[in-house]
């Protein structure tokens, strides 16, 4: 047994070994590969700064500082390992594993720095071929702009003001951002070549933009054309759509709510502008659509409630009565035992109350008045469980033998026989007369 225990300690001593062995020559591998990767980094933050200026650089600049400064904690944990000085196997271990952190911290920080840059110096290197695309643009969406200018001429015989509002200054806008981008992309080419790489830059994303822009107004100028005839269409398909809902409206519930919504889709349908004027298509078929959306509605509800009746004005009342009564009761039982009723009754009686309050402004509309019923009749139920409550309360605080704590004569005591009878009689029988009256 003891010779099969040492066995055991010698293999465990022989694996940590082997740890420690392959984290030394992780440690020091690491330590060459971020030290190349150091040198690298500083070559291509000169090459950035130099094609893209200082301030979009900055970021790699200040990572290229914390990794130096990190790696020099690296190298010197890497001297303590072979100085002089006998190290115990944990201090090596604990020494390694750290050079190993920092030296992955520093690849990370590095890798993420140099990956933002990357799309910025691509697109410095490809500056010339961007500037010539950029005026190559420019010149084709110049040539556009009178056919622009055309359609918003002719879209403005047929379309109202109104209408037109989003492109009527189209060809204009356009006109000038074809202008500043033509401006903006000289501007870019005198700058690179004075050195003066971030302006370039800036001047090059400015003159892009602005052609993007343009571009964007023409093609909204152009498909507004398309976009207004499509919506002519649909308002044709939507009219006589409305006027066979109004049709079949005659044969809907006739509620004030379906009269409503009739009216509204006949005042749409009338506001519509007589042929040969001008219009905006895409606000009468918005107002249509409400409109028709509205009577649909409408008498969906209306069929809703003929499927479910509501209850009559004469049947919230007395629901509202019957949890007027019920409350009352309560309310005065809670009120002449105070020291006895706890919180659950109290509670009951609040919600009780609240409850008839919410009811009594939704009683008189049918929209409203089968809530006003469900809340009238939990009141009442609220009000029936705060009595029980306190009943049970004034139970459990009646002494044992039906006396009160006190002589019978002249003390409390007197009160147990009339007690019993209020609650026995007056009260109980008050709430069985609202429950079966």
């Amino acid at each position: 047994m003891a010779g099969l225990w040492g066995k055991r300690k010698r293999e465990e001593l022989e694996a940590l070994q082997a740890q420690d062995a392959d984290l030394a020559r992780r440690a020091k591998s690491a330590l060459v590969a971020v030290d190349e990767r150091l040198r690298t980094t500083d070559d291509e933050l000169a090459f950035a700064v130099a094609e893209l200026g200082e301030g979009p650089t900055r970021d790699l600049k200040e990572a290229l500082t914390a990794v130096k400064h990190h790696l020099g904690e690296a190298f010197h944990l890497n001297q303590l390992n072979h100085d002089h000085i006998p190290d115990t196997p944990e201090e090596l271990r604990t020494r390694n594993a750290r050079i190993v952190q920092l030296c992955e911290w520093a690849d990370e920080l590095l890798d993420d720095r140099t990956t933002s840059l990357a799309k910025d110096i691509e697109r410095v290197r490809r500056a010339p071929e961007i500037l010539a695309q950029v005026k190559a643009e420019t010149v084709q969406l110049g040539e556009r702009l009178p056919h622009a200018r055309a359609t918003i001429e002719r879209l403005s015989a047929r379309y109202s003001e109104e209408a037109l509002r989003q492109v009527s200054a189209g060809a204009d806008e356009a006109e000038q951002l074809l202008a500043f981008a033509a401006h903006s992309a000289d501007v870019s080419t005198r700058r690179r070549e004075a050195g003066r790489a971030e302006e370039a830059n800036l001047a090059l994303e400015t003159s892009t933009e602005a052609v993007r822009r343009a571009a964007a107004i023409i093609d909204g100028v152009e498909d507004f054309e398309i976009e207004a005839l499509r919506a002519e269409s649909t308002l044709a398909d939507v009219v006589a759509d409305s006027r066979g809902d109004l049709v079949a409206a005659r044969e809907a519930p006739q509620v004030p709510a379906v009269a409503a919504a009739v009216k509204a889709l006949q005042a749409a349908l009338a506001a519509l502008p007589a042929p040969g004027t001008k219009s905006d298509p895409f606000a009468e078929l918005s107002q249509l659509r409400d409109a028709n959306s509205g009577l649909d509605a409408a008498i969906a509800a209306a069929r809703d409630r003929l499927a479910r009746p509501i209850p009559s004005v004469h049947h919230v009342r007395h629901a509202l009565d019957d949890a007027d009564r019920q409350i009352a009761v309560a309310r005065n039982v809670i009120a002449g035992h105070r020291g006895w009723i706890g919180a659950d009754a109290r509670t009951r009686l609040a919600e009780a109350e609240r409850a008839r309050i919410d009811a009594e402004p939704l009683a008189s509309d049918e929209d409203t008045r089968e809530n006003a019923m469900a809340l009238a009749r939990r009141a009442g139920a609220l009000a029936s469980e705060s009595l029980q409550l306190a009943q049970r309360d004034i139970d459990s605080s009646r002494p044992q033998g039906g006396n009160w704590g006190g002589p019978t004569q002249g003390g409390r005591g007197g009160m147990s026989d009339a007690m019993g009878g209020i609650l026995g009689g007056v009260v109980i029988g008050s709430l069985l007369g609202d429950f079966f009256g």
